[in-house]
């Protein structure tokens, strides 16, 4: 195993067991295959074939509110991604692990900007969303409302019985056209009703996972003892 510099550097100090070694190097061979797994899923994501064309929504936006098509959303970009945050019209708070990972979105959204649109999309009336994002200091995002519209249920964020779901999606534009398209969607659950599907998408969970005690049972909260925000 060698660095960029071809040389070997060992991934602990001095005074490792032989059996520490042993396992550790069998840890780093499973590693780099999760990795490759991971590469060949988005591969696979990538390849999909043409999804469907959506209308182009009108939501709600801003402070004063204003209402924004989501073509407008993409800017310079032919890619948008779309976080669905689970926020339900009667709720007097967003889910916490949605909010959590907003607050991931949230710090990386400069570096997303360069690549995709991105906003953040709640069914919550868009004066409680902004008041929760105030709270959350969300103040890099472009967050909208869909009170009101089809949108959530017709993307398949929201449950018959008007439950939100946790999802990301990504939409593209047909290029010489206006024509918004579904490229695909990623809800919190797998099919098989599984949970941690879009867990690799914050960095809460991956660094619990390099813990001794891992993730346990541990599940976000909108506030923390001694931190006043959310």
């Amino acid at each position: 195993m060698a660095d960029t510099e071809g040389v070997f550097l060992p991934m602990w100090p001095d005074g490792a067991s032989d059996d520490y070694i042993r396992a550790r190097m069998d840890l780093a061979a499973a590693e780099r295959r999760l990795r490759d797994e991971i590469e060949n899923v988005a591969a696979a994501r990538r390849a999909l074939p043409p999804g469907a064309v959506i209308e182009d929504y009108i939501l709600t936006e801003g402070d004063p509110q204003r209402q924004t098509r989501i073509s407008q959303l993409f800017g310079d970009h032919d890619t948008l991604v779309i976080y669905h945050l689970m926020f339900h019209p009667d709720a007097d708070a967003a889910c916490p692990m949605c909010s959590m990972w907003v607050d991931g979105f949230h710090g990386v959204s400069h570096h997303l900007a360069q690549h995709a649109g991105f906003a953040v999309v709640a069914k919550a009336p868009q004066a409680k969303l902004l008041d929760w994002a105030a709270k959350r200091g969300w103040d890099g995002l472009r967050l909208l409302s869909s009170h009101g519209t089809t949108f959530n249920a017709d993307l398949r964020a929201e449950h018959p019985n008007g439950d939100q779901r946790p999802m990301i999606s990504v939409f593209t534009r047909d290029p010489g056209t206006t024509a918004i398209r579904h490229v695909h969607s990623l809800p919190a659950n797998f099919v098989d009703g599984s949970q941690r599907a879009i867990d690799l998408l914050s960095p809460v969970w991956n660094v619990l996972d390099l813990l001794p005690g891992g993730r346990g049972e541990w599940y976000a909260e909108n506030g923390y003892a001694g931190r006043d925000r959310g």
